[in-house]
């Protein structure tokens, strides 16, 4: 099983080259260079050239860089997908996606510029319409020419266009962030949570990741690199949990039990189910090199 940890996604403006430069120093698993939100409409041409140029450079090492590109209805959309398509990324971000289309037609402008195949779709879930549209948007995955892998739940829109109100444990957004995660779990591909916004409440992060650790998310979108150390140790696998997980597959592979659909481990009954979850357990310490258990 080969597993990339997506615990912290940070956020990076593409119109600021200083931060482009310290990204590459920065402990998240993923950098996301932003051209959309983060950039002034006065600065999207020197945003795009910025990134390019980064990329270009290399030296981010093992961490996922990914571009979120403007929108398709925006004078600069288009032109990022293209511009992005050879310029060695793992990933585009695609704001705004609403049906299947978005999907597809993005994939078609990368095709036409001559993106890899190993160029992956991320989709931002940002809109009531695509959480309206989870099932169908999500199962272009499917499809290998979708080129679709992850979802960013983007809470803050949401809000907005859904005219809620975020609140201390975010009761609004549970049912929507849900909605994603099993569209996600149904189809195959990754899930990162939203933003928190307050950089002074190192708790509400805390148990803001917890939260979406316990609904299945893969990691958190982050705005600020004092963000990534709680993001990192909330979602990586704890050391009891590793060490179990190791005694789960040796349990399974001893010589009676490799066929068996239920074993006795500890005093607890142990099914297949929990085999898969214990090797995905593993795969996740073994990329991040832990070695608890």
């Amino acid at each position: 099983m080969t597993i990339r940890p997506r615990r912290s996604a940070l956020y990076m403006p593409g119109s600021n080259a200083r931060a482009l430069e310290k990204a590459r120093s920065l402990p998240a698993d993923v950098l996301i260079f932003d051209l959309e939100d983060a950039v002034a409409p006065a600065l999207k041409e020197t945003a795009r050239a910025q990134v390019l140029a980064a990329l270009r450079e290399g030296g981010y090492g093992s961490r996922e860089v990914v571009v979120r590109v403007n929108g398709a209805n925006t004078p600069w959309g288009r032109d990022d997908l293209r511009a992005l398509a050879g310029a060695g990324a793992d990933a585009v971000l695609l704001p705004k996606v609403g049906a299947p289309g978005d999907i597809m037609s993005a994939s078609g402008e990368l095709d036409e510029a001559g993106a890899p195949d190993s160029l992956q779709i991320w989709a931002m879930m940002e809109t009531p319409l695509a959480i309206l549209n989870a099932d169908a948007l999500v199962r272009t995955a499917t499809d290998p020419a979708s080129r679709l892998s992850a979802l960013v739940m983007g809470v803050n829109d949401l809000v907005k266009d859904t005219r809620g109100r975020l609140t201390k444990g975010r009761a609004s957004m549970v049912p929507y962030l849900a909605i994603c995660v099993a569209a996600a779990r149904a189809y195959g591909v990754d899930i990162l949570d939203g933003v928190f916004g307050d950089l002074r409440d190192d708790a509400g992060l805390l148990a803001e990741c917890e939260q979406g650790r316990d609904l299945g998310m893969d990691g958190k979108t982050l705005i600020h690199p004092g963000q990534i150390a709680i993001a990192n140790e909330a979602f990586r696998p704890s050391d009891e949990d590793i060490a179990w997980s190791r005694k789960i597959l040796a349990a399974f592979d001893e010589p009676g039990a490799r066929d068996a659909g239920v074993i006795a481990l500890e005093g607890r009954m142990i099914e297949r189910l929990h085999a898969e979850i214990a090797r995905r357990t593993i795969a996740i310490a073994d990329a991040l090199g832990l070695q608890a258990g």
